[in-house]
């Protein structure tokens, strides 16, 4: 639970470390951070890992699961699940988070929907998510594709659709694109409150990102639409309280909260390990502020679990 301070029950402020304290007792400053227990995993059996792996290789696909060095693609692997990214490997912004490599894309793949349906029949997949890099050199940031990718994925199978997209700098009309596929979760994520935008994302901006979700359920009242947080980089319970609030005004309907690992020491480094209760408690407080569906814990991306999220909201 959180302290009893503030203005009500839901803004008393988390503690914060700077970003050179230890976390745990006796742990001096300045070293690496050592993981608390309840972010330390048993390997799972390999499984399935092998088979969707060997078939992501074949079809020539990225998955966002290795790109961002995901820490459940094993358990999402062996389920025979994964969340596909389209439009390359490389992006065009340096986010002070992100293991995805930036630099000059590559040329977009035109037979890339075709090989991503592919994928997806052969996995008997339910439930389909779609991401990518940001691709701000394209006329259309990659809009287009996305719609692409979307219809060939539902002329192979019956399976809901989720798209988590990047901002296409707030234009309406690339958002439209997307929308014309129907896809059944539009998904952006904030990815941290606004004060910590310029460290975290650096080429992206809140309100940007706010419009875009907030065009969406002006287009299309019923799409459902989802963001998410990563927690840990210093913000203030306060501070995540605000940023739900916001979510909720245009509309929100899905929200995940997880916690922030440092992909290498060349990303931002951790502040804070939020305990498995102060992320339960950030989720009751935000079913109670509306949400339809919440996943919130130190393990939670924006994919985990997406499907039992549509699920349980149709």
């Amino acid at each position: 639970m959180f302290p009893a301070s503030g203005k009500d029950g839901n803004s008393a402020l988390l503690p914060v470390l700077s970003a050179g304290e230890g976390t745990g007792e006796g742990e001096p400053a300045g070293r690496p951070r050592r993981l608390p227990p309840w972010l330390k995993r048993p390997i799972p059996a390999a499984g399935g890992v092998g088979f969707t792996r060997d078939l992501v290789a074949e079809l020539g696909l990225e998955t966002v699961c290795e790109s961002a060095k995901c820490p459940n693609r094993s358990e999402c692997w062996t389920s025979r699940t994964a969340t596909f990214m389209v439009l390359g490997e490389v992006c065009t912004r340096p986010c002070g988070f992100c293991a995805v490599p930036r630099g000059k894309p590559e040329a977009v793949a035109d037979d890339e929907p075709e090989r991503l349906a592919e994928a997806c029949a052969r996995l008997g997949l339910k439930h389909v998510v779609i991401t990518s890099v940001t691709r701000d050199d394209l006329p259309d940031q990659g809009a287009r594709h996305f719609r692409d990718c979307v219809l060939a994925v539902r002329s192979r199978l019956d399976a809901q659709i989720e798209v988590l997209t990047p901002d296409f700098s707030g234009r309406p009309e690339l958002i439209d694109l997307v929308i014309e596929s129907r896809p059944d979760v539009f998904n952006h994520n904030l990815e941290t409150v606004a004060r910590l935008q310029q460290a975290v994302r650096r080429k992206s901006q809140y309100a940007t990102s706010l419009s875009v979700l907030r065009h969406v359920k002006q287009a299309a009242p019923t799409m459902k639409t989802k963001s998410g947080l990563m927690l840990g980089l210093g913000e203030t319970t306060e501070e995540v309280i605000e940023t739900l609030a916001d979510l909720r005004m245009i509309g929100c309907d899905f929200l995940t909260l997880g916690q922030y690992l440092q992909p290498s020491t060349r990303h931002l480094p951790v502040i804070r390990y939020l305990h498995p209760d102060e992320f339960d408690e950030l989720g009751r407080i935000a079913r109670r502020m509306g949400f339809a569906q919440v996943a919130s814990g130190p393990f939670v991306r924006s994919s985990y679990h997406a499907g039992e999220m549509a699920q349980a909201a149709t």
